[in-house]
């Protein structure tokens, strides 16, 4: 048993680490301008030019994987700091105080939990969209930004439940209890003395999110309603490749490849991490 947690930890390792060597890669260093168009290039194949071939654009796909591996990884880091982040502290104030406003704060978190992630972020960047909210619209665009907004919210309930169920057994721990009689504030037992003992929960949890996330993000981008053109995104190039799926499948295999390898890279080193 040993030796397979050992291995998931270290294949996720090196496939976490090859994935964000491509992406930190392309902050510094670029073949080529991921928009500029070449006619002549259009579906050129495989070479040391282009490694990854070009579209229907004649843009170099290497290229644009590295920009949209970016864009879908940027968004995928926001969304799990919106959701963990809000959703430690909405977890930690209900499991530790329990009573009332935990049984009301619940039902609304359940009742969010029951929507699919997908179909929640579209209700939330629908009312960005209208009314009032149609300010914080304007201020983040209309690009990952909002995206980030979106599925950060809708990701708030599954970090919330977690994190609750882990303060609710921290709670009558008895380092908890002790803390309390030495005359130790609420924050400083929720966040100083319990959230450090929960973490070997919360960092899978939040590897997990990240994987959700990270597909949320493309399954959006791939209808249309998620990352716009200009910015590049995994999903956005597999959607540009559906028409072409059996004449140049070589188009849509380097972006849904790069998204197989984050999300298994990640998988494994949450596994590994779960099972030490």
């Amino acid at each position: 048993m040993k030796r397979k947690k050992n291995f998931n930890l270290i294949i996720g390792t090196v496939l976490t680490g090859l994935m964000l060597l491509l992406i930190v890669t392309g902050l510094f260093f670029l073949p080529y301008d991921p928009e500029t168009m070449d006619i002549e290039l259009k579906f050129a194949g495989m070479s040391p030019a282009h490694p990854f071939g070009c579209d229907n654009y004649g843009r170099d796909v290497f290229t644009r994987v590295m920009v949209g591996a970016r864009t879908t990884l940027l968004v995928a880091l926001g969304t799990v700091g919106i959701g963990a982040g809000a959703g430690i502290l909405i977890g930690a104030f209900t499991g530790y105080f329990g009573g009332w406003v935990d049984e009301v704060v619940m039902r609304i978190i359940d009742a969010l939990f029951a929507f699919p992630s997908i179909l929640l972020a579209l209700v939330v960047i629908s009312l960005l969209g209208n009314g009032k909210l149609g300010v914080i619209s304007l201020l983040l665009g209309s690009g990952k930004y909002q995206v980030i907004l979106a599925l950060g919210i809708a990701f708030i309930p599954s970090f919330a439940r977690v994190v609750r169920s882990e303060y609710l057994k921290q709670r009558e721990m008895d380092y908890v209890k002790n803390a309390r009689i030495m005359g130790c504030g609420h924050l400083r037992i929720m966040f100083v003395h319990i959230l450090p003992n929960i973490m070997p929960v919360l960092i899978p949890t939040v590897m997990i999110g990240f994987n959700n996330a990270v597909l949320s993000e493309a399954g959006m981008s791939y209808l249309g309603i998620g990352v716009q053109p200009p910015d590049a995104s995994l999903g956005r190039m597999l959607s540009e490749a559906q028409t072409y799926l059996f004449s140049q499948p070589s188009y849509a295999l380097f972006p849904g490849l790069t998204i197989v390898l984050l999300v298994l890279g990640f998988s494994l080193l949450a596994d590994g991490l779960e099972e030490r």
